[in-house]
């Protein structure tokens, strides 16, 4: 029935609604877009590879939110200099996640699920942790509305693969509703330490949540 689920009937879910709010935000997605552009520079979208579903390789997309600052060397700056406040103001408000709702109506991402990390981290990942490409990454997840980047890498794939274990449409509703509200309280947006999450580079303690 869980199979079922995942396969069929959450698909059927992520077309219809990822099409409806496609329309919906149609004329928000392309100010947003310009803002970027004015504010930021180009390119607007931020793309990358990212492993989905059986660490498939695709490209995710989101809005820009650092500027492209180098220091005399070439090298990018570091997040957190390059992080502008118009580009945290996305981030805070998750706008910048806005355009993996493509994403989500090709079928590379659904809307609740793991997040899609670097594909740099799949040979790192214990057996257990894996599993999180049991199903296809998504927009927000079990991780995200536990903390975000507020737990450690070992914490937050444990959630990760508790939602691929006990994945179902209850489960979706409940994970959704408290994205919404996390994200109007603006929690676990960045880690105690940076701007953003630090990098993962192997495991330590397992840990069970």
């Amino acid at each position: 029935m869980k199979k079922v689920y995942d396969r069929v009937f959450k698909r059927i879910l992520d077309v219809c609604i990822s099409l409806i709010a496609l329309l919906v935000l149609c004329v928000p997605l392309a100010v947003l877009a310009v803002l970027v552009r004015v504010r930021l520079g180009s390119p607007v979208l931020f793309k990358q590879k990212r492993p989905g579903r059986g660490g498939r390789i695709f490209t995710l997309c989101k809005f820009r939110t650092m500027t492209d600052e180098r220091d005399e060397t070439g090298a990018l700056l570091p997040d957190e200099v390059r992080l502008t406040k118009f580009g945290r103001t996305l981030r805070n408000l998750s706008l910048d996640e806005l355009p993996e709702l493509f994403n989500i109506l090709r079928g590379d991402m659904s809307f609740v699920g793991p997040r899609p990390l670097l594909v740099k981290y799949l040979p790192l990942y214990s057996e257990r942790q894996a599993h999180r490409h049991d199903v296809r990454p998504g927009l927000t997840g079990l991780a995200q509305v536990n903390g975000r980047n507020l737990l450690s890498w070992n914490e937050k794939f444990e959630y990760d693969v508790k939602y691929v274990e006990e994945e179902s449409l209850p489960l979706d509703v409940k994970i959704v509703f408290k994205t919404v509200g996390n994200v109007l309280k603006r929690e676990g947006i960045s880690s105690e330490s940076s701007a953003t999450m630090e990098e993962f580079t192997g495991n330590g303690d397992e840990v069970t949540v």
